[in-house]
């Protein structure tokens, strides 16, 4: 695209009385809001974005004509790094050099001075230096970044004899030789690659930085100009380095991460690359993405995703072979044959014929079995990486049509070294989207919300790299029933294809459990399993979320849940099957979710279900039994402490049967041991657990009843930054609270002790305070502003004719928890248990609650409070 023909001014023909601040203004502006209506109209990218560098040599030319530069000998104005490529984003870095033979004169210091301060005040993003070619030589070989902006200068205005100077200097083999400069830059590309977690799928990723952004195309080119002096892709790909193939993917990559950013920088006023969760839909809209809801937002990250991950591909493959070429590395190695179709140089395995992926596709199955059975191999070598790629495009079938491949594929999933070497290099090199059409489908879906860290893809793989820690000892601390369980499973392959269907149907609508479980059934049948085998995995994707939902959002102290629970578990094969998966799924998903609170609900989840099953559900646990167990156990511990057992009886003469169901018996003998210490009654009680309870931090509070005793402690919590998990609330007969809460800090860790003297003082204080307190406290964390949560509340079906159970879902603002509880004490409704659960943005939690009367909430009550509920949460969604 020629500036000359837009329509707009050539800078070139502005006149000197054009050259003022505001008359400059004016025209960047014209010209910004013509690249942005041109981009909106759908033109090429590539020619706004070379448009703009192009505009902006004009005006600099210009302005240096402007200034008498011309007329100085010796001194010219030089374009580096992306603009010097001649690539410009509407936001992007101006950066320009400013080269001499000589030191300036002052006269002329003062001048480019002038000239650097009026394209500041024109709010360009100038990037610029002034030094002699000596200077830029000895700067330049000190400092791999200047270095590497040297490598794409672009004279401008001024002297070409000095510039001819600086490119000779800066392409001599002593200016950072090839091989020095291709190592300086791979491990740049290391430590880049390292600060986002080494992974492209980050829930905001940053266009340029993030592994297969722009900058590992930029890297190709850097080696490829340093080493080959091809200047531009099109270059590569004519010394042969990029086929034609590969060259027209790079490129189309490119135009869309061009893209992206050409619509991110239109956003915004200040320059950035991230891709936040704020701009994700104005971002996806200007990109012709649309749909309900969040829709157009997955489209376009999940289109992002697989660029990047194609761009990511590519760049591992052509770095290897610059790497051969380069530093010859592997050259010298004699390959050792593992079989007709396969061979191994160094630590990489190639394949033996030119055409072998091509001529018979399940071999690529085999390559992996190769790479199972012999841990010396860590990867693939490029030229096989290469021709996989080109059989994986010319497939005109999946690989699972091939009956060979059936047998190859299962044979993977039964090996013992697949989970930790194979699978994840499968889905790397696009092997697994070759192999399975619904792979293909959730290769980059994301979803828009702060829960899923991952692509669906990526989250399966890390599931398969999760269960494979079970088999490992060192892990028994952070997994122990897992890590008991997974090395005795018969047939460890069920749980590998139950981990590899659970989501494989998100992102197609309906219920991707139900559609998963069905698809999961159809494979084991077409791979050979027999059919109880395909119907435990297919249970397990059906049912892959009952567990942790059971466990997080139900109460599990209640006897009707666990044989609620057992009976859709059915046998002890299908549980144990069932939490080694959903412990795997749960880290998986985020790598903050999991923490001693989940691995002890987990843990009394599946012990209780394992003791009803073993028992038989049709001889469910007697609860007076339990009762006088606890009751009994905790006695001996208060005896010990040198309390009689008339003191002890006396007290418990004031508790509710619940009390000693609903804890421990340690739990039990902690409380009454200062509860029976505890001199004067008037006062509040406040302890805190010094130890992990049942994988969190207890507070136990004890104190006369009174309004909003729950909302307050909440609200001081939240002050706090802490997070109540898990909250039982009781009083005694004769009016005294004895209230739990599970307590965990910001990083789900339990609360160190450190800080516990100064958190049950505040608590007292709350306590201790008759006034209504503010219940907003924090200010709303960034990336919740821009995120919705219809507040729900759902009120269970149960079997109790004396108590109402809510599932409640909002947003997760400050103050949430607090508000709620100030509602039930507003309608005068007792709280007896809470389960407080945050999934990313939303709150799903779970209250047991009691009338007025002490009786089950009639449909006009909870009618009611459905509508206060709703109302008194809206007053806390972010504006």
């Amino acid at each position: 695209m020629d500036a000359l023909t837009m329509p707009f001014q050539s800078p070139l023909t502005f006149s000197d009385e054009q050259l003022t601040i505001s008359e400059l203004k004016q025209q960047l502006e014209h010209f910004a809001q013509y690249q942005k209506q041109e981009f909106l109209n759908h033109h090429p990218v590539t020619d706004l974005v070379l448009g703009r560098s192009e505009y902006m040599d004009l005006l600099l030319h210009r302005l240096w004509q402007h200034f008498g530069f011309m007329d100085i000998a010796e001194l010219g104005l030089v374009a580096v790094g992306g603009y010097g490529r001649g690539e410009l984003h509407p936001l992007s870095d101006i950066d320009i050099l400013i080269i001499s033979n000589n030191k300036i004169a002052e006269e002329t210091e003062r001048k480019v001075s002038e000239f650097i301060t009026l394209l500041w005040d024109l709010r360009l993003e100038v990037g610029h230096a002034v030094r002699t070619v000596d200077e830029c030589s000895e700067i330049g070989r000190a400092d791999l970044t200047v270095a590497t902006n040297l490598q794409e200068a672009r004279l401008l205005a001024g002297s070409e004899e000095t510039f001819h100077r600086l490119k000779m200097l800066i392409h001599s083999e002593s200016f950072w030789p090839s091989e020095t400069f291709y190592k300086a830059k791979i491990q740049e590309q290391r430590e880049r690659h390292a600060r986002y977690h080494d992974t492209t799928y980050n829930l905001e990723p940053d266009i340029k930085s993030t592994p297969g952004g722009l900058r590992d195309i930029h890297t190709l080119s850097w080696v490829a100009r340093r080493h080959f002096g091809a200047t531009s892709l099109y270059e590569m790909s004519r010394y042969g380095f990029l086929t034609d193939a590969e060259y027209r993917e790079l490129v189309e990559c490119q135009d869309f991460l061009w893209r992206v950013r050409f619509a991110l920088h239109m956003e915004l006023k200040r320059y950035d690359n991230r891709l936040t969760f704020g701009l994700q839909a104005q971002v996806a809209e200007h990109l012709g993405f649309t749909g309900e809801g969040n829709r157009a937002v997955e489209m376009m990250m999940k289109e992002f995703y697989r660029t990047v991950r194609r761009v990511a591909e590519l760049n591992k493959m052509l770095l290897k072979l610059f790497d051969q070429a380069i530093l010859n590395n592997g050259e010298e190695c004699e390959p050792e044959i593992l079989d007709e179709d396969f061979q191994r140089r160094g630590n990489l395995i190639e394949a033996r014929k030119p055409a072998l992926f091509q001529a018979r596709p399940e071999t690529i199955l085999d390559m992996f079995l190769h790479i199972a059975n012999d841990s010396t191999i860590d990867g693939v070598a490029p030229a096989t990486m290469r021709q996989l790629r080109t059989a994986r495009r010319r497939l005109n079938k999946f690989l699972h049509t091939i009956p060979e491949a059936r047998d190859k594929f299962i044979e993977l999933v039964r090996h013992p070294n697949a989970l930790h070497r194979a699978f994840s290099l499968m889905h790397k090199l696009g092997v697994l989207a070759a192999y399975l059409p619904q792979w293909s489908q959730i290769v980059g879906q994301m979803q828009f919300d702060l829960f899923h860290a991952y692509t669906v893809d990526e989250h399966s793989i890390r599931l398969l790299k999760h269960i494979n820690t079970f088999s490992d000892p060192a892990n028994h601390d952070k997994h122990p029933i897992c890590c008991e369980i997974y090395p005795k499973l018969q047939k460890k392959e069920l749980l590998i294809l139950a981990a590899i269907f659970h989501d494989i149907a998100k992102g197609r609508g309906g219920d991707h459990s139900e559609i998963g479980a069905v698809e999961a059934y159809d494979f084991c049948i077409e791979h050979g399993l027999s059919k109880p085998e395909a119907k435990l995995v297919s249970w397990l994707v059906l049912n892959h979320l009952l567990m942790s939902v059971t466990a997080q959002r139900r109460d599990i102290y209640d006897p009707e849940v666990i044989i609620e629970f057992a009976k859709k578990v059915r046998d002890e094969e299908y549980l144990e099957y069932l939490v080694c998966l959903t412990v795997a799924d749960i880290c998986a998903t985020n790598p903050e979710l999991w923490n001693s609170w989940k691995r002890t609900l987990l843990a009394e989840l599946f012990y209780s279900t394992q003791r009803a099953l073993r028992r038989g559900l049709e001889n469910p646990v007697d609860v007076r039994d339990r009762i006088r167990h606890n009751q009994q156990l905790s006695s001996a511990l208060l005896r010990k402490e040198g309390f009689t057992s008339r003191e002890i009886e006396l007290l418990w003469q004031r508790f509710k049967a619940d009390y000693f169901l609903r804890h421990t018996h340690k739990q039990i003998a902690w409380h009454c041991t200062h509860l029976l210490r505890h001199q004067d009654p008037t006062q509040p009680l406040v302890l805190m657990s010094k130890k992990a309870t049942r994988g969190g931090t207890e507070i136990f509070i004890y104190t006369k009843d009174q309004p909003s005793l729950f909302a307050k402690v909440v609200g001081e919590l939240d002050r706090r930054n802490l997070n109540v998990h898990d909250a039982q609330i009781m009083t005694s007969k004769d009016g005294y609270v004895l209230d739990t809460f599970m307590v965990l800090d910001q990083n789900g860790a339990v609360i160190e002790e450190a800080r516990h003297q100064a958190l049950i003082k505040h608590i007292i204080n709350v306590l201790k305070n008759e006034k209504v307190l503010e219940l907003k406290t924090r200010r709303l964390p960034r990336q919740l502003k821009h995120f919705t949560v219809k507040t729900k509340i759902d009120f269970l079906p149960t079997r109790s004719k004396k108590r109402t159970l809510m599932e409640f879902v909002a947003l997760d603002t400050p103050g949430l928890l607090a508000t709620v509880g100030a509602t039930f004490s507003e309608l005068n409704l007792d709280l007896h248990a809470a389960k407080i659960t945050t999934m990313g943005e939303r709150a799903e939690d779970l209250f047991i609650l009691t009338s007025p009367l002490g009786n089950k909430l009639s449909e006009e009550e909870e009618s009611l409070l459905r509508e206060r509920l709703i109302a008194n949460v809206s007053e806390l969604a972010p504006d």
